[in-house]
């Protein structure tokens, strides 16, 4: 039976040493919303071997953590050719980033613009630390190939989503560690409307469902609320990108006269 359990990385761990070296195998960024999802499922069509990393960093929306573990069992019930290629799930404490950072993504305050132009949500470096962490771990792994969500044609405006600066992590990461990683970022040119479009023909109906139902992209961490396209508030930056994608895409589907999930 698959282990679906983070397992919490810290300085002990034997465990890992057991790991297979296998430059086919690929680390996937899942942090349980809608965008790593779809990377998942991304790399579960491609590698043999899929291990997933999430960062635990005083998130106000830290929900999403407890949703990966709902997620990837989920995957492993409902996708049989997928679930022997998903591998093991590990939780990276990054306690020093909320303190230092002060933005409404890591503390209860209200969602507005700066005067940078950039949402307070922006939380500088976040993604920088998840890519080095992620390479350092693969690196002990002897995984290459680094999957992660990042994407500048439909986002908040984040520097650190922005395909330069991932080229120029990999060539960072590669020269300091003496290593040849791949940083993939699938998603980077697709619109939200896009990323549905690409669940639905990784997984069909049943992978769109998954995401509605399991993923989480609200900032506010609000669960409680259904909407169409998922659980969250409605109303934060996070929910207006993921709502306006499924409107279009959903309205592209009743033009095809395709039967789709509510």
């Amino acid at each position: 039976m698959l282990d679906c359990r983070p397992k919490q990385l810290g300085a002990a761990g034997s465990w890992c040493a057991a790991l297979p070296k296998d430059d086919s195998a690929a680390l996937v960024l899942f942090s349980g919303g809608q965008d790593s999802t779809t990377c998942l499922a991304v790399a579960l069509n491609k590698y043999p071997r899929v291990e997933t990393i999430g960062f635990d960093y005083g998130q106000r929306h830290r929900v999403e953590l407890d949703q990966r573990e709902n997620i990837r069992r989920s995957l492993a019930e409902r996708f049989p050719a997928w679930r022997g290629r998903l591998g093991n799930d590990h939780l990276v404490p990054i306690g020093g980033l909320a303190p230092i950072s002060a933005t409404a993504m890591t503390a209860p305050i209200e969602i507005t613009t700066s005067e940078t132009g950039l949402p307070n949500t922006f939380v500088p470096g976040r993604n920088l630390l998840f890519l080095t962490f992620a390479a350092a771990f693969a690196y002990r792994l002897g995984i290459k190939r680094i999957i992660a969500g990042m994407c500048e044609s439909d986002f908040s405006g984040y520097p650190d989503c922005r395909d330069d600066t991932i080229k120029a992590m990999q060539i960072a990461l590669n020269l300091g560690m003496d290593a040849r990683f791949v940083l993939d970022t699938p998603l980077m040119w697709l619109d939200k409307a896009a990323t549905w479009s690409l669940a639905e023909a990784l997984g069909g109906p049943p992978f769109i469902e998954l995401i509605i139902e399991e993923t989480h992209t609200c900032y506010l961490g609000e669960r409680t609320v259904r909407h169409d396209w998922g659980y969250g508030c409605g109303t934060c930056p996070a929910c207006g990108l993921r709502a306006a994608g499924w409107r279009i895409f959903r309205e592209g589907r009743k033009q095809n006269a395709k039967p789709l999930v509510s």
